[in-house]
């Protein structure tokens, strides 16, 4: 059910128990859990932190430690699926649930015992009636038999009419339950058929941590960083991220008002956060702006850089703006000042000129003392990067600590490690995408657009993660929309597959939805998958979060995508 009073039917319900926190792997989930932890330390609630990557991870790690906690809180993950069918807890247990996933899977929404969401209620949820998905069948069995008791005393007539209205009676009954069994199956189709996420867990954190008058400026922060997360991912329409800047600006005013004491201000331990109108390119304060230009989407699909013409192009935008190229090439924090004085607004001007009306975006900075400095999105790619590194174990646990560390002010070492990581897949990314545009390894199959990384591929182990692969498909697919000239294949979804283990036999595919101005960011993919998976009997894992990424095995490869394409044909 959903909570309505997170402090009093959440907080101060675990506040006095020990509680096992089930964290996903994702910026937003670990930011959610830095704001809980820290609200945690502050009631000195006891509580014990477990990783979970998937529901494998999760299942095994719940029989673990089942019998030590009566109280569970799961961070991004639990919401889209019917939770105690898979958990089967005892009936003490109770979950309180903060996910972005979406829908909501329809049980957990009305079972009132041992489910509680805490999911903002104004994000539009549509959730199904009860009376429409639910019906008491013992009710029905009562009528039906009450109405078959024959009175004795009736004459033979009177009992043969009676007999005949019990028939009718039950037939129609009968029919009845049949349309309703088939109206709600529509109604579960059109509420299930599409994947999308709601507001940033860490915002709705903040949101209780704000209630309680416990929230700090690290706290929003780490809100900041959640939703930006959520938007470098792709995970929202603009839209949705622009409304939520909003919001979040309110309380930046309120932490960082400017009339603050001078020398508060001024402090080398200072942490101020501010409302920024940057550059939508990424990582460009810590890399050098040519890098940065290259290696954003954004700006690498408009330019089609991929190709000698949008080399040509990037050159001459250079140009426009009057940057020479020797400035452009070094470090931006070395770059002249006189030229970084108004960058942002001679950028943007050029930018227009070239078809990019959206080179500047809503966003934040935190400055901690007087030589850091970073944008929310630096802090979203670098954590990002950390928890889904090759460097450490395969367990992933190494990786979720280290990005966890690295969003903490006292760990800045690893926040600058995060941003070298963050360097090196948005290169890899945009030499993969040129790659596969260069020797057309996008290929339409009718309904979908699909394309497939080989086994020595190079950087192929930087794409085996479920997130890293995710934005790789996105940002092919915007690159692939401005690189074609067919009408129609510009308006596909793509579906692209990469190797997970060579020994296993397995690939990772990931499903993508089409790349239109008018997207709601809402993608069938999990639903097609489960359907060609049971179609064709091919070896799958849902093992992911988002639906719309699994595992295959490579034999069933083909067999798999035919019945993909017949199914969305």
């Amino acid at each position: 059910m959903f909570v309505s009073d997170f402090r009093k039917e959440f907080y101060e319900v675990v506040q006095s128990q020990r509680v096992l926190l089930f964290v996903a792997s994702d910026v937003d989930a670990l930011c959610a859990c830095k704001i809980l932890q820290a609200l945690f330390q502050c009631d000195h609630v006891q509580y014990t932190l477990v990783p979970v990557s998937g529901w494998q991870e999760l299942e095994t790690a719940f029989l673990e430690h089942k019998e030590q906690f009566h109280y569970f809180v799961l961070i991004n993950c639990g919401a889209n699926v019917d939770l105690l069918d898979i958990l089967q807890p005892d009936e003490e247990a109770v979950f309180f649930v903060c996910d972005t996933h979406r829908p909501v899977n329809i049980v957990n929404v009305y079972n009132e015992a041992q489910i509680k969401l805490l999911i903002k209620q104004d994000d539009d949820l549509e959730v199904p009636a009860y009376d429409d998905i639910f019906r008491d069948d013992e009710e029905e069995e009562a009528e039906e038999h009450s109405g078959s008791e024959s009175d004795n005393g009736s004459e033979p007539s009177k009992k043969r009419t009676r007999l005949e209205e019990e028939v009718v009676a039950q037939t129609m009954k009968r029919r009845q339950r049949r349309e309703w069994e088939a109206r709600r199956r529509d109604i579960l189709f059109d509420y299930e058929q599409y994947e999308y996420h709601g507001t940033s867990s860490a915002m709705v954190m903040f949101d209780l941590a704000w209630m309680m008058s416990k929230d700090l400026n690290d706290m929003l922060w780490w809100a900041i960083v959640g939703l930006t997360g959520q938007w470098v991912q792709d995970k929202i329409t603009q839209m949705k991220y622009v409304t939520d800047v909003g919001i979040l600006q309110r309380h930046v005013s309120r932490h960082n008002h400017r009339n603050q004491d001078e020398e508060h201000a001024l402090s080398v331990d200072c942490t101020r956060i501010s409302f920024e109108y940057d550059l939508r390119l990424a990582l460009y304060q810590h890399w050098s702006l040519h890098d940065s230009l290259c290696n954003t989407c954004y700006t690498a699909a408009r330019f089609k850089l991929w190709s000698v013409h949008g080399q040509k192009r990037l050159q001459e935008f250079l140009a426009d703006v009057g940057l020479p190229l020797k400035q452009v090439k070094q470090k931006f924090q070395s770059m002249d000042i006189s030229l970084k004085e108004n960058l942002r607004e001679m950028i943007e001007e050029s930018a227009n000129k070239f078809g990019m009306k959206d080179m500047r975006v809503q966003t934040f900075s935190i400055h901690f003392g007087f030589k850091h400095k970073f944008l929310a999105s630096d802090v979203a790619f670098a954590t990002m990067s950390l928890m889904e590194s090759p460097e450490k174990d395969d367990s992933g646990t190494d990786n979720f600590i280290q990005a966890l560390d690295s969003l903490s002010r006292s760990n800045l070492d690893k926040l600058y490690h995060g941003l070298e990581l963050a360097k090196k897949q948005l290169r890899a990314t945009q030499q993969t995408i040129a790659s596969c545009l260069c020797t057309n390894l996008v290929i339409s199959q009718g309904p979908f657009l699909y394309c497939s990384l080989m086994e020595g591929t190079p950087d192929i182990v930087l794409f085996s993660k479920p997130a890293s692969l995710s934005l790789l498909s996105r940002h092919l697919l915007k690159s692939f929309v401005f690189s074609t000239k067919n009408r129609r294949c510009k308006l596909l979804p793509l579906v692209m597959a990469a190797p997970l283990s060579v020994e296993q036999g397995t690939v990772t595919v990931v499903g993508i939805p089409p790349e239109t101005d008018s997207s709601d960011r809402k993608n069938f993919f999990g639903r097609a998958f489960e359907k060609a998976a049971e179609g064709t009997n091919s070896r799958t894992l849902h093992n992911h979060f988002d639906l719309s990424v699994i595992e295959l095995k490579a034999e069933d490869r083909s067999k798999f995508l035919d019945a993909l394409v017949s199914l969305l044909s």
